[in-house]
Order: C-alpha cells, then sequence, then structure tokens
C-alpha cells in the first residue's frame, strides 16, 4: 500500500483495523478465559444433551426468535443476576447472543462466577438460523 492511499482513506483503514481488532479479541479474549468456541454442530450436541442454553441478547432480540428453552438474561443483567444460574455450576453452559461477541463476554463472566464447562456459541444465533436448527418466539 502505499503512503498516499493511507492518508486519503485514513477513515476507511481505521475503521477495517478498528473492526479486525474486535474480531480477533472476542475469539482470543474467550480463549484466554479458558472458553470453548461451539460451532452450530457442538451447539446441537449440547442442546440435545440438556445443557443449560444462555441468551443473553436484549428483550427485543429475545422475542423476535430464540433457541427454544434458552433461558434469558440480557448482558446487562447478568452480574445482578447471575445467582440465578448458581444449579447449573456443574452442567455444561452454552452462551449465545446474535453473533457471539456479547456472549463471549458472558462466559467470561461465568467463569469467573465459577462455572466449569461454558461454551460461547460461535456465529450466535445467526449461525444456528443459518443452519435451519429450530428457533422459537413464545
Amino acid at each position: 500500500m502505499d503512503m498516499q492511499f493511507l492518508q486519503d482513506n485514513w477513515m476507511l483503514v481505521s475503521l477495517a483495523v478498528i473492526s479486525g481488532a474486535m474480531l480477533t479479541w472476542s475469539f482470543i479474549g474467550s480463549k484466554l478465559a479458558g472458553v470453548e468456541q461451539a460451532d452450530t454442530l457442538k451447539a446441537t450436541r449440547l442442546y440435545n444433551d440438556d445443557a443449560l442454553i444462555l441468551d443473553v441478547r436484549e428483550d427485543k432480540e429475545y422475542a423476535a426468535g430464540h433457541i427454544p428453552k434458552a433461558k434469558h438474561i440480557p448482558l446487562g443483567q447478568l452480574p445482578t443476576r447471575i445467582q440465578e444460574l448458581d444449579k447449573f455450576k456443574n452442567k455444561p453452559v452454552l452462551v449465545t447472543c446474535r453473533s457471539g461477541h456479547r456472549s463471549a463476554r458472558a462466559c467470561g463472566m461465568l467463569k469467573k462466577a465459577g462455572f466449569e464447562t461454558v461454551y460461547n456459541q460461535a456465529g450466535g444465533i445467526i449461525a444456528w438460523e443459518r443452519a435451519n436448527l429450530p428457533v422459537e418466539t413464545k
């Protein structure tokens, strides 16, 4: 890349760098916290094995469609409501959101709170829906 292009398009280049850093951090950050990524195949296995499915999206997002049997606690409320999940500390927990970013943060919170087996759903509900897996609006 020549320097003139960078100077002329500094905002575009900055946006690309920031976006890349955020994507990298969401993946590396969850790895550093000891959280495994669950692709749709692994997520389906966890669902079928009765793992806790925790959806950390906002109310409107959850109401628009969520994984059946999912427990809903928005990410912003998780610190004050995490005790609601205490009985699941020894069970696998699959955390989902829209794309996998908020759920990665929630996974870190759960690990710090003593949850043993926590998975971040890679790609979130978007990946779940693309795989034609069940979604409900109840």
